[in-house]
């Protein structure tokens, strides 16, 4: 199942609760949120604070994206915060089967992010303990950048590679993602897709999810 993810990086922070209402509305399957500690990345986003808050408002999972160079003493917060989705970056963490463990064993689901530069022979050893993989696209840190265009071949190795081995992670991409690309993107195994940009300057966000699940429905009829 193709499942659409709009990002919160790129809505109007001012007006997040009506963001989130709209593309629930529209038929989102997921909420993705950007976390960024001014370190790991240089922007500083959201906390803990707003997911707990987006839990009430919401019956969306959250997918909270820890762009933060301390995991492992920042996903407990989350964890409380109610986040349902979590993924860590494998470049920011000293101990990632640990980082993994402590998300899996509070029944979430756990997911391990990499950048465009880190090769995926660097998920051999955790692959097999993951729910989901986040290919990132595109350089991590700020929205609205375009697609690395060899994210393709990355994503096609990525399904190969979990076919061989028949694991279940499902393959999650971010930065790029928009109505014209999707198919292509699709094909080459993306499962879960998020999108910020693509939404929320959308002159009508709402149907930009709509669409994007127009093009998902087809694709998991084909």
């Amino acid at each position: 199942m193709i499942q659409v993810a709009p990002s919160l990086l790129s809505a109007d922070f001012t007006r997040l609760e009506e963001a989130v209402s709209l593309i629930e509305k529209a038929g989102a399957d997921i909420v993705h949120v950007d976390v960024m500690d001014g370190h790991y990345v240089p922007n500083l986003t959201f906390g803990p604070r707003l997911v707990s808050l987006l839990k009430k408002k919401t019956s969306l999972p959250l997918d909270v994206h820890l762009m933060v160079d301390n995991p492992h003493e920042v996903v407990p917060w989350f964890l409380e915060a109610g986040a349902d989705w979590i993924s860590i970056h494998l470049e920011a963490s000293a101990h990632l089967r640990r980082d993994v463990s402590l998300i899996r064993q509070a029944g979430r689901k756990a997911g391990v992010a990499l950048n465009p530069a880190t090769p995926l022979p660097a998920l051999n050893d955790i692959l097999a303990e993951l729910d989901f993989v986040l290919l990132m696209c595109v350089n991590p840190g700020r929205g609205s950048q375009p697609f690395i265009d060899a994210s393709h071949e990355k994503i096609r190795s990525l399904r190969r590679l979990l076919r061989e081995r028949n694991l279940p992670a499902r393959i999650e991409i971010d930065g790029g993602v928009n109505l014209q690309n999707m198919d292509v993107l699709i094909k080459d195994g993306a499962e879960i897709l998020v999108a910020g940009n693509a939404v929320f300057n959308h002159p009508d966000p709402g149907e930009a999810v709509r669409l994007m699940k127009e093009t998902a429905r087809r694709a998991d009829a084909s």
